[in-house]
């Protein structure tokens, strides 16, 4: 970084804007019955490895020893249905679709603009009652009468004892009133069972979560198998993590300290009819997930996340985007002056990268370290490894108007 792009940092943070992280592409589907949904019901069975080859390595991101929790699973911010700005998140998207870990989403904002992060983010967790808990542990209850409508291409089915369906014609959902459901559009497809297990699949992950600790996930050649004891596998190219659950593991074949896994959280239940009440988005949020960048506790872009780097700096300039902004973001662990320290430093790595790429977009650089979560970083008093994973990313935001 140059001496003259250091001294910008200060004019580019502006820390009161809530940037937020809206989960969703809108895609094909179409309206039908509600209809039994299919239970995988292959649990993670502990197997043993080939050999790996020798000397300690780490998964990027993580420390010796660690490496990602099953992945919580997250609904599209169900408020944002309306197709109005969709296409630009999609193509996107689909110029992103050989990068990991950089999803692009219609964005959710308030009546000046700014962007709410997590609000309408249904990441599934709860106690089975039949309410929607959101990303910041409260709890909404709805309700409203049975009846269909079309309007704008969108239509509702609303049966009156919880369950219906809707389709915008690209998105498809199905809620069975007992806290079950499906969400599916052209990429991804999430089945939730409503007594703690579901399903998630997109064109290359697949996460299955047994609903009693235990779960699996599949990225192409990386694997994470959690046995729901303290136990489990991490499997890719690169490494391979075997955790006995007796505060020992293995990595590529060598003996090291590594605490027992978490368990994995149970799903809570599919959110009710009521709260498909579709809004126009008001831009557009790329998000890059957790490790994609950095290397643990970090904030040097690391070298082989060029590829990542490159491939939105290309959408950022073929598009023509004038204007964007970037924002950090952490957990709650540590303290707070230092995950907003360590936060602003990500989002002016980005800034950086992107700029030394010839990107000529007005870009501004926030961090907000862990005040503007998208997921619970404890739930019921106990750590959650998976909402914590969610809530350290980096995200731009893209206006609809620019």
């Amino acid at each position: 970084m140059t001496t003259s792009r250091a001294a910008d940092r200060a004019g580019r943070r502006h820390r009161g804007l809530a940037l937020g992280l809206a989960a969703s592409v809108l895609l094909t589907g179409c309206a039908a019955a509600p209809v039994a949904v299919s239970k995988e019901t292959s649990k993670p069975v502990p197997t043993a490895s080939a050999e790996p080859a020798a000397g300690v390595a780490t998964v990027p991101g993580y420390d010796v020893g660690q490496f990602p929790p099953i992945p919580m699973f997250v609904l599209p911010d169900l408020s944002l249905l309306d197709s109005s700005a969709s296409a630009f998140a999609i193509k996107v998207n689909e110029a992103l679709t050989d990068i990991p870990g950089v999803i692009a989403s219609p964005a959710h904002c308030d009546a000046g603009g700014s962007v709410i992060s997590g609000n309408g983010t249904a990441l599934l967790y709860g106690d089975g009652s039949g309410s929607f808990t959101g990303p910041d542990g409260t709890v909404q209850n709805f309700g409203d009468g049975s009846g269909n409508s079309t309007i704008n291409g969108v239509t509702i089915q609303n049966f009156g004892d919880g369950s219906g369906n809707y389709s915008n014609g690209t998105v498809t959902i199905q809620n069975f009133g007992d806290g079950s459901g499906n969400y599916t559009d052209a990429t991804k497809t999430v089945q939730i069972f409503g007594d703690g297990s579901g399903n998630y699949t997109d064109a290359t992950k697949t996460i299955q979560n047994f609903g009693d600790g235990s779960g699996n996930y599949e990225d192409g050649d990386l694997t994470i198998q959690n046995f729901g004891d303290g136990s489990g596998n991490y499997r890719s190219a690169e490494i391979t993590i075997e955790n006995y659950g007796d505060g020992t593991a293995k990595v590529n074949g060598e003996q090291v300290e590594a605490e027992p896994l978490p368990v994995v959280p149970t799903l809570g239940v599919f959110p009710p009819l009521g709260t498909l009440a579709p809004l126009e988005s008001c831009g557009t949020t790329l998000t890059f997930e957790d490790g994609v960048l950095f290397d643990f506790d970090k904030s040097d872009i690391r070298a082989d996340a060029g590829k990542t780097l490159d491939a939105v700096a290309e959408v950022l300039t073929s598009l023509e985007v004038a204007q964007a902004s970037v924002s950090g973001h952490t957990d709650s662990v540590g303290s707070d002056s230092y995950n907003l320290s360590l936060s602003e430093d990500r989002a002016d790595a980005v800034v950086d990268g992107l700029e030394d790429r010839g990107v000529r977009t007005s870009l501004t650089g926030e961090g907000f370290g862990e005040s503007r979560p998208v997921a619970a970083n404890e739930i019921d008093g106990e750590d959650n490894p998976a909402g914590r994973q969610l809530n350290r990313r980096v995200e731009i935001f893209i206006p609809a108007t620019l």
